[in-house]
């Protein structure tokens, strides 16, 4: 991580939302995904990402939104980078919390996102007061207040997508088929000619499918994925060395790479944020 960056991050016990104060110059990270609803604020700079097959640029003031598994990146494009924070929205927790409002939003499916960016002060205001309350640690009557307050405001940026079915469409089928064999398997160290086995078609056709669908190739999804489930090791006490075997990484510092590159944090740095342990 370059000198002038730096993260500070933290994880509300109650909601298990995650929470993240950040500030990046020049390059900020490789595309990665989360399994999270992520919602956050552009306070200072330019943030520019791609996510949605588009390129997005967001000023201070603007919301950012992204849904889990949308694969984006970041870079700061002017001197002096950009300054975030950010919330990580658990997604059970967001269809039970929206289901429990009752209010005119149909719950007949996953929520979506309508757009990515979005220039809305109301927005913006209730997301940094959820994110102060809970990044502050404020009394529990506090934080559940302002995440009311985000979930009104959410309201006017949600559709509601259907439960996700089948695939009907050959090449979307074998990258669904892909997909789901590698989240069977993510503890392993998988090679494309089992994903061709699982699927019944060629290395080529899986490898170009996959990408076609989701934006990564499978060695690269299957790198995000592991690093998602060594973030839940780490934030449940596991040792950075400990994770990385049982994820099938190479090694330890195997782990610390991908981990650095994805978050801008050491695997030991992250674990001691989420519990407190020492390294």
């Amino acid at each position: 991580m370059a000198s002038a960056n730096w993260v500070n991050f933290s994880k509300d016990t109650d909601s298990g939302i995650e929470t993240i104060h950040a500030h990046f110059e020049g390059h900020a990270y490789d595309p990665h995904w989360h399994d999270s609803y992520l919602v956050g604020v552009t306070q200072q700079g330019l943030q520019q990402f791609s996510c949605r097959r588009q390129k997005h640029q967001s000023l201070p003031g603007k919301v950012f939104m992204l849904e889990p598994g949308e694969i984006h990146d970041g870079d700061a494009i002017q001197p002096g980078g950009f300054t975030y924070h950010m919330l990580y929205l658990d997604p059970q927790w967001l269809s039970r919390e929206l289901a429990a409002r009752r209010d005119t939003l149909s719950c007949a499916g996953d929520p979506s996102f309508e757009n990515t960016l979005a220039q809305d002060p109301q927005l913006a205001l209730a997301t940094s007061r959820a994110f102060q309350a809970l990044h502050g640690k404020e009394l529990r009557i506090v934080r559940q207040t302002a995440l009311d307050g985000l979930l009104g405001a959410l309201g006017g940026h949600l559709t509601w997508q259907p439960s996700p079915s089948q695939p009907s469409v050959p090449w979307s089928r074998v990258a669904h088929q892909a997909r789901e064999y590698l989240h069977a398997h993510q503890h392993e160290d998988i090679g494309l000619d089992q994903l061709a086995a699982a699927t019944g078609e060629s290395r080529f056709v899986v490898s170009r499918a996959f990408k076609a669908e989701f934006g990564l190739p499978p060695h690269a999804y299957l790198i995000q994925l592991k690093l998602t489930r060594a973030r839940d090791g780490l934030a449940a006490g596991g040792t950075p060395a400990t994770v990385a075997a049982d994820l099938g990484f190479a090694d330890q510092s195997h782990l610390g790479r991908w981990f650095r590159r994805a978050y801008q944090l050491t695997p030991a740095h992250y674990r001691r944020l989420c519990t407190n342990l020492p390294d």
